[in-house]
């Protein structure tokens, strides 16, 4: 009886293995393309540009978020605090560089003050592990630098090498026999009686399923699919976000963050994995793919930085490099959750499209694509 059931177990997996696209060798894609050949699926990545993750992926601050931001039972919720305690464990067990240095996120006054203690609410109801509380007193004997009237601990954030990462998701994928294939552009998406017809560099390739992850461009790729109504493709919102440098020594050992602003988290310092700093992002909401920083936004930037650091120096900000976030919704608006639209929701056989996967989308990269993985096995 054990041995008929384990037969058929191994039937029904063995039937289960799909050829599958993924669109887009960002972080996502990669970790999703990653779960799925290591699933047993034969998996290749279609991306348009020469090499992997110069996108969204590329633009980060290489943030490891805890998860303390986002509405309780929320997809980015959920996954961030799931997708943290996964990378963290990754990159110990494939050498990833990172480091779990902290987070302040401070007050300034007293207005700031119940909007970090309403974060922190947040985080215990998202199961942040750790947050603490702290007066101004408690956070200058752990940042010497720093003037805030309160500060929320966050002790499991952290900082990671962002292409290593992508570099390990695409070895094994590799090593689990999937392959990325460069500049490929995708065309033309249509059903066939036997899965998916997808036009690549103009030949048309066969696939049992197709998963587009391409981060600005997730409503173009969807937009190819014949017959896939065009009112269920969000419109998509650029907002763009600059980075500046800091000359000098560091002042700083952990990530220091103001009170989020619209848009964004508000103008904050974070560190690369040698210990410089650098601020941002801002949000500038933009209508083209511009990664040019303006110098002239230093002002503003050191403006926002005296906040919680008086002590910045004269003339120490250097533009670095800016970012653009896919969001799915615009000034005034409340933030859109990610988008993930599947089988269940738009009735096209293993199809899923994820939309709006930004910010935190590289601490959520590997529970989304175990999601993924999940919503394409046929029900």
């Amino acid at each position: 009886m054990i041995r008929a059931v384990v037969f058929r177990l191994a039937l029904v997996l063995m039937s289960a293995a799909m050829d599958i696209l993924v669109v887009g060798a960002g972080i996502v894609g990669l970790a999703t393309a990653r779960a799925l050949a290591r699933r047993g699926h034969s998996v290749i990545v279609a991306e348009s540009e020469g090499a992997i993750g110069t996108g969204v992926s590329a633009r980060s601050s290489e943030v490891i978020h805890a998860g303390m931001y986002y509405p309780a039972g929320s997809s980015r919720a959920r996954h961030c605090v799931a997708g943290a305690a996964l990378l963290y464990a990754f990159c110990e067990s494939h050498g990833v560089p990172h480091r779990r240095c902290g987070k302040l996120i401070v007050a300034t006054n007293d207005s700031e003050r119940e909007a970090i203690a309403a974060i922190a609410a947040r985080g215990e109801a998202n199961g942040v592990p750790g947050l603490v509380m702290l007066d101004g007193s408690e956070a200058r004997a752990l940042e010497p630098n720093l003037a805030c009237v309160a500060a929320l601990h966050s002790p499991v954030t952290g900082i990671v090498d962002s292409h290593a990462l992508m570099l390990a998701l695409q070895g094994d994928l590799e090593d689990a026999g999937g392959a990325v294939a460069f500049n490929s552009r995708v065309a033309h998406i249509a059903q066939a009686p036997d899965g998916w017809r997808v036009a690549v560099n103009g030949e048309a390739l066969p696939f049992d399923a197709v998963v587009n992850a391409a981060g600005l461009g997730a409503q173009a790729v969807a937009g190819t699919v014949e017959g896939y109504p065009a009112a269920r493709i969000p419109r998509q919102v650029l907002a763009k976000g600059s980075y500046f440098g800091c000359l000098g020594r560091p002042a700083f050992a952990r990530l220091i963050y103001p009170a989020p602003v619209e848009g964004g988290l508000g103008i904050h310092l974070t560190l690369d994995l040698a210990g410089r700093m650098r601020f941002g992002p801002d949000v500038e909401w933009v209508d083209t793919l511009d990664y040019q920083v303006d110098p002239a936004r230093a002002d503003r930037f050191a403006s926002a930085i005296r906040r919680y650091w008086p002590g910045l120096p004269e003339g120490v900000l250097t533009p670095d490099y800016a970012g653009i976030r896919p969001k799915l919704t615009g000034p005034g608006e409340p933030a859109a959750d990610f988008h993930i639209d599947g089988p269940g929701e738009h009735g096209f056989r293993r199809l899923i499209h994820l939309f709006g996967i930004e910010s935190p989308g590289l601490t959520s990269s590997l529970s989304l694509a175990e999601e993924v993985a999940d919503r394409l096995i046929d029900v």
